[in-house]
């Protein structure tokens, strides 16, 4: 073969080789010492590419995560600060009830009302106290917050928080007035018929409409609380009678049960104990009776031929109407007012003014801080506002409770995805150390043989010495 001096070949091919061998051997160093089988584009384009946008994925789903753990951090703050406004409500509750009874003096109810006055002002103190992270929760200014969750933009929820301090918190009412008529009435008529009335409701829940016309009080109450707005309906009489003598004469109708008025006279402790035994709330004031119920269509007085009888209505703000008397021989019949609560805020329209004060009208708040018990109406009306305020802060925690679940299942369901992408990630941009540590040998002693070989390519010029001499 030909010997050449100017030009080894063998030596060019064995130096190719050995940085072919060096490169290899460079690429396996690199993949085993960084643990990446990717770590420049030029190793896999597409591939550092993909492994990148899993990469933004994991990173947003696991700082998701962590935001969903503040999520119910705080509403966990806010559950357990409403869990002792619950507890401090039903203390309240407790001294209504107690105020109502009828062996409380009015130095009793005012010692009473020293300890509810105390737990309305810890109410709004603990609503104006409770923090997170500098945010207060229970003041109102908390509103809607949002979360982000997810690892995209978009994927949030909301958490909601409303205020309730004392005076935020009770019940919202419509009320319709209660009547007296001393004029005659149709004999099949016991109590006034609403008008013609057909409306709508807008409650917290839902949105009705709904025809109360040609029934009594009653009757409408049940239609209304039968439609699932959120909004209750009651049928109250709250009327005081006066004017009992030894003279008076008819017969005085509550809850179907009739008592003859010839039989009392003026002993109105003893009407006020049997018409007590119905299950109706009575009692005795300045020489006559109290009747107060919100089950009742009204009271009705008949065949009245000889002494009348007066009726003063207690609407539902505490005033009073004037005396009403029935005639001699006529009835005085008491109808019951139409009062619609809900712990949230509604509104009504459509109806008759006949039947609702107002044919349009939204609800008015009733709070817990300007409610007491320092008599016995108060006392009543108090429980009514503080079941609505109980109301209220149950309906808040069930919404913190159902949304610590919700983040819950995303904590979980978001570990999930990111270990699964992690798996994904790893196959794409970690190294084999199983194949590099084969390339790696693969590639050492390619090296070592290159540098063998390159050493004799080297030597064969040194051939053309000995034809020389």
């Amino acid at each position: 073969m030909p010997l050449y001096v100017n030009t080894n070949v063998s030596s060019l091919n064995a130096q190719r080789q050995l940085i072919s061998s060096g490169n290899s051997l460079d690429q396996a160093f690199e993949r085993l010492s960084s643990g990446f089988r990717i770590n420049s584009a030029a190793d896999d384009a597409a591939g550092l590419q993909i492994s990148n946008r899993l990469g933004s994925q994991i990173e947003g789903l696991n700082q998701g995560n962590r935001n969903a753990n503040d999520a119910i951090s705080v509403a966990q703050t806010a559950e357990g600060a409403l869990e002792e406004s619950t507890n401090i409500l039903q203390r309240m509750r407790t001294l209504a009830v107690q105020a109502s009874n009828g062996s409380n003096s009015t130095e009793d109810r005012a010692a009473l009302q020293k300890e509810v006055t105390s737990l309305q002002q810890e109410l709004s103190r603990i609503a104006e106290t409770t923090t997170f992270g500098g945010n207060k929760l229970l003041d109102g200014s908390y509103g809607t917050q949002s979360f982000q969750v997810g690892a995209n933009a978009g994927e949030t929820i909301n958490v909601s928080i409303g205020d309730v301090s004392a005076s935020a918190i009770g019940s919202n009412d419509v009320n319709s007035a209660g009547t007296v008529s001393g004029k005659a009435l149709n004999t099949a008529t016991a109590y006034a018929t609403m008008a013609t009335s057909a409306g709508t409701i807008y409650g917290p829940n839902a949105t009705e409409a709904v025809d109360i016309s040609g029934g009594t009080v009653t009757e409408a109450v049940t239609e209304i609380n039968n439609l699932g707005t959120g909004v209750t309906a009651k049928a109250v009489t709250d009327v005081t009678l006066t004017g009992f003598s030894n003279s008076s004469v008819g017969t005085l109708e509550v809850d179907g049960e009739s008592f003859a008025l010839a039989n009392y006279g003026t002993n109105v402790e003893k009407l006020a104990e049997d018409i007590g035994k119905t299950g109706v709330s009575v009692s005795v004031e300045g020489g006559g009776i109290r009747i107060q119920s919100d089950k009742l269509d009204g009271v009705k007085i008949s065949g009245n031929t000889a002494g009348a009888i007066s009726a003063v209505v207690t609407q539902a703000d505490g005033s009073t109407d004037a005396a009403v008397a029935a005639s001699a021989g006529g009835d005085l019949v008491v109808n019951a007012r139409l009062e619609l609560s809900s712990s949230d805020s509604f509104s009504i329209a459509g109806f008759s003014t006949a039947d609702t004060a107002s044919a349009a009208a939204s609800s008015a708040l009733s709070n817990v801080s300007s409610l007491n018990v320092n008599t016995f109406t108060d006392a009543q009306s108090a429980i009514g506002v503080i079941d609505a305020a109980i109301a209220n802060i149950d309906s808040q925690r069930a919404d913190l409770g159902a949304v610590q679940n919700r983040f819950q299942a995303t904590i979980r369901n978001q570990s999930n995805i990111a270990e699964n992408l992690e798996g994904a990630k790893s196959r794409i941009k970690d190294a084999d150390f199983a194949a590099e540590t084969a390339k790696l040998t693969q590639a050492q002693i390619l090296q070592q043989a290159s540098q063998t070989i390159l050493a004799q390519a080297n030597q064969r010029p040194q051939a053309a010495l000995q034809l020389l001499g």
